[in-house]
């Protein structure tokens, strides 16, 4: 497979003649769809197909933030916005066997949904741990302040989408929870110990197998001081890959938000010679684009792998 190691966005709701061209040209490994791309069930199906028209990929990976609650993409289409993660966790307290029926009919009825559109990959679990001082960016998107909870609700999510043939992105690995800014305009730091972190946060990620996890822009001062973990070496390979023991593509955060402190194509290259497999970009801007998808390699052979189970998987 040839494809480059990036997942891109678009800018509006049908592909314009240059959008159509990078698709051509450069072959990103996916794309990421986002509200600004969906107006109605036949415009979404149309502009899914077209894609993979173009790609001349069935199968090819699109993807959306789908997590219910505030993170609803789809809203043009259906109401997603009373099921947050924070009201499952909070059902699951009361009545853990009632909780799993009602998240199972949940995901089975948003997975018809994404596969009735053209969507193969959900954003979803967040398996960030809720702290007290957790930024109102996470707040009701986490499952619980249990990290029991979150792990064992995010290893259903995952279960019960893959069931129903959607792939899913766990994230922001290794956790977001303990962080009290947002990384979409500043870099967050958090100051706990590796020992503390492990205990906890790092325990909601363990044995979901998910295909796919998403890093977190976050500085963890006490254990790389300074890198973020999408631009640490350390924290990629020692915390996520060995202690959480995340087998599956790893996916960078957004690179053009404002936690990373360079532009685009040196966000890119530093996510992936940290071990970020794939770098993703959100904000759609064609120009960009473009720069980014001619400065960024073809994935290596163990993205190729990992592709080939996720393609398997959908059949």
């Amino acid at each position: 497979m040839i494809r480059k190691a990036a997942i891109i966005s678009i800018s509006g709701t049908s592909l314009t003649y240059k959008e159509i061209n990078i698709f051509k040209k450069e072959s990103p490994w996916g794309v990421i769809l986002f509200k600004r791309n969906i107006l109605s069930e036949k415009q979404l199906k149309k502009l899914t197909g077209s894609i993979k028209k173009i790609m001349k990929d069935k199968n090819y990976p699109i993807l959306i933030d789908e997590e219910g609650g505030r993170v609803t993409r789809l809203s043009n289409i259906l109401d997603n916005s009373t099921f947050n993660q924070k009201f499952f966790g909070d059902m699951y307290k009361i009545d853990k066997k009632f909780t799993l029926i009602m998240y199972k009919n949940y995901i089975y009825s948003i997975s018809k949904h994404l596969r009735n559109l053209g969507i193969n990959i959900n954003t979803s679990p967040v398996l960030d741990l809720k702290q007290k001082k957790t930024h109102k960016i996470i707040g009701n998107r986490s499952y619980s302040e249990n990290s029991t909870t979150v792990n064992e609700l995010g290893k259903a999510c995952v279960k019960f989408y893959r069931i129903n043939k959607i792939s899913t992105v766990v994230k922001h690995i290794p956790g977001h929870g303990r962080s009290n800014a947002d990384s979409h305009f500043k870099l967050p730091v958090v100051k706990d110990s590796l020992r503390l972190l492990e205990k906890y946060d790092f325990k909601c990620f363990k044995n979901t197998k998910s295909h796919f996890a998403m890093t977190a822009h976050i500085l963890y001062s006490k254990i790389d001081i300074k890198n973020n973990a999408t631009h640490s070496k350390f924290l990629i390979k020692k915390i996520i890959r060995k202690i959480i023991g995340f087998k599956g593509i790893l996916i960078s955060d957004d690179i053009s938000m404002k936690a990373l402190k360079y532009n685009i194509t040196k966000n890119a290259k530093l996510a992936r010679e940290a071990g970020c497999n794939l770098v993703l970009y959100c904000a759609g801007k064609t120009h960009e684009v473009k720069k980014l998808l001619k400065e960024t390699p073809y994935i290596d052979s163990f993205t190729k792998k990992k592709t080939s189970e996720f393609y398997k998987f959908l059949r």
